[in-house]
């Protein structure tokens, strides 16, 4: 770790079931443990680690470590940047897993576990990643939104709403599993149109499409098995229409990486999309539902430092 660093912690206390609020004291105590003098700021609502963030920044805090799960990471992202360019170019962002999906920290390589996780914040290397910039329709008028793992429309949407579920408390897989079959009960598809770095157009009829910074969604799915947080790309899978029996037959290869074997997935790489769709297509960025349909996303190559294991190639 640099030496002489600002440290602070945006904590969710509703991360992982209220797990991450129980353990506060613990996380600290291992934290300046581990690490040294920590200040530690506590989100009290939905989108507030953005801000909190932005605030540490300005104040010369140059680690900031999310302490929650994906959707409190994707907020302190958001954090760290502004009008699409770093607040601080100098400042790191770390992760500490305590949520459903731990999504982000599968790609970047972060075990579930609290020692293990402050011994990369203290020993990882940094790691300059790409971050999604999506623009869609947030329920009334247009919103942006940075995103660091995968962006999906189509039953993603529908599961991220349907994630916090009492299966939580067997695991992030349970949890997304249960969400998803729910959906699929009541999914009936969706007709959507894409153009990919403005020249490549696709129409298809789908279950669902993931745009991918990272590889996994959904409490493990590897859905875009060859997607890297750092080459300036996305990884677009678009699923064809299942329903709920073909889905069911078709999950062993959403957790194996093996999907792009299966017929029904069609894989491109591209570093803008657009999409519409006839219907309300609802979107999920992050593992949160923020919006639906008409959608504009461009990758913003190597935005954001992180803290990254030192075995990780992202």
């Amino acid at each position: 770790m640099k030496p002489n660093r600002k440290i602070a912690v945006v904590l969710n206390p509703r991360s992982g079931g209220g797990k991450a609020g129980r353990r506060r004291k613990e996380i600290e105590h291992r934290l300046r443990g581990r690490l040294g003098a920590v200040t530690v700021r506590l989100t009290d609502a939905p989108g507030a680690g953005v801000e909190l963030t932005r605030a540490l920044l300005r104040e010369g805090y140059d680690l900031i470590i999310a302490a929650g799960g994906d959707g409190t990471a994707n907020e302190v992202a958001n954090g760290f940047l502004e009008q699409d360019e770093p607040v601080n170019p100098e400042a790191c962002l770390g992760i500490l897993p305590f949520g459903t999906g731990g999504d982000f920290r599968r790609t970047l390589g972060v075990p579930p576990n609290l020692d293990s996780a402050a011994e990369i914040l203290a020993e990882g290397k940094t790691l300059a990643i790409d971050v999604g910039k999506a623009t869609f329709d947030a329920h009334g008028g247009p919103m942006t939104r940075y995103f660091i793992n995968l962006l999906s429309f189509g039953i993603g949407g529908e599961v991220a709403a349907r994630a916090k579920n009492p299966a939580r408390i067997l695991g992030g897989r349970a949890a997304f599993l249960w969400a998803t079959v729910k959906s699929f009960i009541i999914y009936s598809g969706k007709e959507i149109r894409m153009t990919l770095d403005g020249k490549d157009d696709v129409q298809a009829f789908v279950t669902d499409v993931a745009v991918g910074n990272g590889c996994f969604y959904g409490g493990g799915m590897c859905v875009c098995p060859t997607a890297h947080l750092d080459d300036g790309i996305f990884e677009i899978t678009v699923i064809d229409y299942m329903n709920c029996l073909q889905f069911i037959r078709e999950i062993p290869p959403l957790y194996s990486g093996n999907i792009y074997r299966r017929p029904q997935a069609h894989h491109w790489r591209a570093r803008q999309l657009r999409a519409e769709a006839d219907g309300e297509t609802k979107i999920e960025i992050d593992g949160e539902p923020l919006g639906r349909l008409p959608l504009e996303v461009t990758v913003l190559p190597g935005r954001l430092k992180v803290i990254a294991p030192n075995r990780s190639s992202s």
